[in-house]
């Protein structure tokens, strides 16, 4: 019998898992992390360190050979691992889609057994080249050409999501899917081509902002902490198994416009420097020039709303680095 809430976080050592770590663990919980850190690290689990609720297992999901034990006795599961960031997408295609694609149908697979509740990580990413304002859960998907590796990370994540509706609909698992629209805060890194963490290094360093295209591209921001809440509310809602959910803010900025901000932010006087894509990336880079959600879905069957200004958000983001 489960003497108390206990939640498997694969990923968990990563920048959005370790964040939802501290948050279960600040509640009572027992939280076992599955993470290869791969991109994730240990450093992002210091402020929990030995802390006696907390157990990290340092393998990748699909090695793990106590994963459908572990998550026998699990109250519920949140998969966050994956392959992250645009640069590791264009320069690893092959791991990138089969690192999605395994991790997922393992945690899965062991989830079905007991029918243990499961959120899976999904991204705005599966919303593809489409050129409406806003994006809602329920809108046709349009995904760029097999030849261009910019949309492999799209479609894995994609598949995650159809073999995660599969499982509800076949074994009766409770999955919820969320789609995160660009989550940003303390220990996120730029090393994997984030934008926010590249333009503080810069400013703080006094380099060129880099911005990628004409700049005019537009993103919402969701601070980590406003993320996590989110996910909590979610997993904890029932009625939000079998379906898809946005998670991100609605508030909309250009990405020349948010180095602007950045530099006014940090009392900085770097300049903001213009790389065409096929220079920073590789010829044929296609990129999404809105990426606004719907949040209607989310707010209404749990409350939840951003709340995080992005002038806070690059604060203590600033203060964290």
């Amino acid at each position: 019998m489960k003497t108390s809430w206990h939640y498997v976080v694969t990923g968990g050592a990563g920048f959005i898992g370790s964040h939802l770590v501290e948050r279960l663990i600040g509640e009572g919980c027992r939280v076992t992390v599955i993470d290869d850190f791969s991109t994730g690290t240990i450093e992002n689990l210091r402020s929990v360190a030995g802390h006696p609720a907390l157990r990290v297992l340092p393998t990748k999901v699909s090695d793990c050979r106590e994963l459908a034990s572990i998550v026998a006795e699990a109250t519920g599961v949140y998969h966050l691992a994956a392959a992250v960031g645009v640069e590791l997408v264009i320069r690893s295609p092959i791991q990138t889609i089969l690192t999605n694609l395994r991790e997922t149908e393992c945690v899965l697979e062991a989830a079905g057994q007991g029918a243990v509740p499961t959120l899976v990580a999904s991204t705005s990413e599966v919303y593809g080249k489409s050129n409406k304002d806003q994006f809602s859960e329920e809108d046709d998907l349009l995904i760029g050409p097999p030849r261009l590796a910019r949309w492999s990370y799209a479609c894995s994540k994609l598949m995650d999501e159809f073999l995660a509706m599969a499982y509800v609909r076949e074994r009766q698992l409770p999955v919820t899917v969320v789609r995160l629209f660009n989550t940003v805060g303390p220990r996120q890194t730029g090393r994997y081509g984030m934008v926010l963490p590249r333009f503080i290094a810069a400013a703080k360093a006094g380099r060129p902002l880099t911005v990628y295209g004409d700049g005019r591209q537009t993103r919402c921001f969701c601070y980590v902490q406003d993320t996590v809440d989110a996910l909590t509310r979610l997993r904890r809602t029932p009625s939000a198994h079998g379906q898809v959910f946005n998670v991100g803010s609605d508030s909309e900025i250009a990405i020349r416009d948010l180095a602007a901000l950045v530099v006014r932010q940090l009392a900085s006087n770097s300049p903001l420097e213009f790389l065409p894509y096929e220079q920073a990336y590789a010829p044929g880079f296609e990129d999404m020039l809105r990426r606004r959600p719907d949040i209607e879905k989310c707010a209404a069957l749990t409350g939840f709303r951003a709340s995080t200004s992005l002038e806070r958000i690059i604060e203590w983001t600033a203060a964290s680095m």
